[in-house]
């Protein structure tokens, strides 16, 4: 599963959620940084010590594969590949943080523009920091999805245009840069074993002081004392303000790991990865790695596409003349890449079922089933349903489309769609896809298994993914793919399709994965994928399509057609 609609429906699968200050269970107080048993003498992670992201070795019911929030809505830019803060000799600049004097690269911008003025020092702005905060707190110390947990924090906020941007860009540049933060703070600090509350403060005020233009550095320290203050730690507001005011002196001073004695740490403190994660990429990417690690959105854009059954391209872009939005055509038919909408689904047309918000490398998951008028399809993991309407709108609300998720709660996600968008051959299910139906054998014309993923590909987006996605849950994925997998193609009848997609980046759960699907289901045999995607993006196609967000500009996915033989 991959791309979901944001705002019509922000949950998403994802892999395990974890808590973190592992010492303790990710309960306040808690060892800052120690995990149970974790030698005293451990050198210096990106996360005070310890590898950013434990998780529960990705057992099955905690969700997988969408990362939360991570919409079928996914932002884009015009600029890919440009590595973030390419190398100085091992300098803070060669990381996220920007150097001295120097406006950051690859940095979430300041939606007020370039000529707002920068924040006076004092407490402006308290109220947009206390939010990200909380957000922050509830994402490290309760396992909260960041996009979930930012949307309820605003909801009845009071909180102006402007203190509401800053409190998002904070909490995902924050979150963005956590490995990378927790490096620099580690320089600057008697001990690094402190409460997790103090521990998020300092990352907000690191992430200012360090990856911020605007913000004056007394600002940063001032607002994160108080923040002590309001969060049961006023005791230690002396501690906050020392490091924070230490880190703005020894700013200039600070270093990144030797990148010849170290060169995994130091490209994980880069990028702001787990070590893991970067080893992982660099063996499946090589020199392709850095690019997709730097890899960031800076055009804040959002994908929608019309209805195809309700109005044709000529009538939609008369629809979106009459917006205040920016806009700009996408590479596929009747997609559109909009700016400066707040919040796109409380818009009327939005509401009416005029158009859906749906990421272009999700639609082109459902062009390659290449479905027509009447066929009965199958979406295996469907929820929040925006695939399954494509699918739909596609055949011209003819034939039937199971849509199937394993919760209730996601299958009324899907119902909700359906009515929205006035569809009727759409039928939401309750079902494991992983246990077999007899009474489905051979009955399906094409079937989509977007499958539970690391949900890798959209990183950017969504950077709290580092905190939940570990080794042990990239192996229960692959897992679990398999078995999908192994489920599924029993459905699709002698000469139907099978298309197999996630939004990952990682080899194991894509080509490999197929690769090996292949060897034990010789009955199945691999396919170019349609002419309904652009050449631009089937150019690259092997066995499937991985696009790059780095050199696509869409959301990181997986695509493979493969056919059932008829002989």
């Amino acid at each position: 599963m991959s791309g979901s609609e944001k705002n019509q429906n922000p949950e998403r699968r994802t892999a395990v959620p974890r808590r973190d200050g592992a010492g303790s269970g990710g309960k306040r107080g808690g060892g800052f940084g120690k995990s149970a048993g974790a030698d005293e003498s451990r050198k210096r992670s990106g996360s005070f010590g310890k590898p950013a992201g434990a998780g529960n070795g990705g057992k099955r019911g905690a969700g997988f594969g969408k990362p939360a929030g991570a919409d079928e809505s996914r932002k884009r830019s015009g600029s890919f590949g440009k590595p973030a803060g390419a190398g100085n000799g091992g300098k803070r600049g060669a990381g996220f943080g920007k150097p001295a004097g120097a406006p950051r690269d690859g940095a979430r911008r300041d939606s007020r523009g370039q000529g707002a003025p920068a924040e006076r020092t004092g407490m402006e702005g308290l109220a947009a920091r206390r939010t990200a905060l909380k957000v922050l707190r509830e994402v490290t110390e309760e396992g909260a999805y960041a996009s979930l947990s930012l949307d309820r924090a605003l909801q009845g906020s009071g909180l102006s245009g402007a203190d509401r941007r800053l409190a998002a860009r904070l909490v995902y540049d924050t979150l963005d840069r956590m490995v990378y933060l927790d490096w620099m703070l580690g320089q600057v600090m008697a001990r690094e074993d402190t409460d997790i509350r103090l521990r998020n403060i300092l990352r907000l005020g690191a992430c200012q002081i360090l990856a911020e233009d605007r913000i004056p550095e007394s600002a940063a320290t001032n607002t994160s004392v108080q923040l002590c203050a309001e969060n049961g730690i006023e005791g230690l507001k002396g501690v906050c303000n020392g490091i924070l005011r230490n880190l703005v002196r020894k700013k200039d001073e600070l270093r990144m790991p030797d990148p010849e004695q170290e060169p995994e740490r130091y490209f994980a403190v880069k990028y702001s990865l787990p070590d893991w994660l970067w080893v992982r990429l660099r063996a499946d990417w090589g020199d392709g790695a850095d690019a997709i690690a730097s890899w960031r959105n800076h055009g804040g854009a959002v994908t929608i596409r019309r209805n195809l059954l309700k109005t044709d391209e000529a009538g939609f872009e008369k629809l979106l003349e009459k917006k205040v939005w920016g806009r700009e055509k996408g590479d596929l038919p009747g997609a559109w890449r909009i700016t400066g909408a707040m919040d796109i689904s409380r818009d009327a047309d939005f509401l009416s079922g005029a158009f859906s918000i749906q990421s272009e490398s999700s639609m082109m998951a459902c062009l390659a089933l290449d479905v027509k008028r009447g066929m009965q399809v199958l979406d295996c993991c469907a929820a929040p349903g925006g695939k399954s309407s494509f699918l739909s709108e596609l055949m011209g609300d003819t034939g039937r489309v199971q849509a199937w998720d394993l919760h209730a709660h996601r299958v009324q996600l899907i119902a909700a769609q359906q009515r929205r968008l006035g569809l009727e051959n759409i039928r939401p299910i309750q079902r494991d896809a992983s246990v077999y139906r007899e009474d489905l054998q051979d009955r399906m014309d094409a079937v989509l298994l977007d499958a539970p993923c690391s949900g890798l590909g959209v990183l950017a987006e969504k950077p709290d993914i580092r905190l939940r996605v570990t080794e042990e849950t990239i192996a229960g994925l692959t897992e679990l793919q398999a078995r999908l997998l192994d489920t599924v193609c029993r459905y699709v009848r002698p000469g139907g399709t099978l298309v197999y997609s996630t939004c990952s980046l990682l080899k194991d759960e894509n080509e490999n994965q197929v690769r090996a699907f292949l060897k034990a289901h010789p009955e199945y045999e691999a396919e170019d994928l349609p002419e309904s995607i652009p050449e631009k993006f089937r150019r690259y196609q092997g066995l499937g399509l991985q696009l790059l967000p780095c050199r696509d500009g869409v959301e990181g996915f997986y695509i493979c057609r493969m056919r059932r033989r008829t002989e």
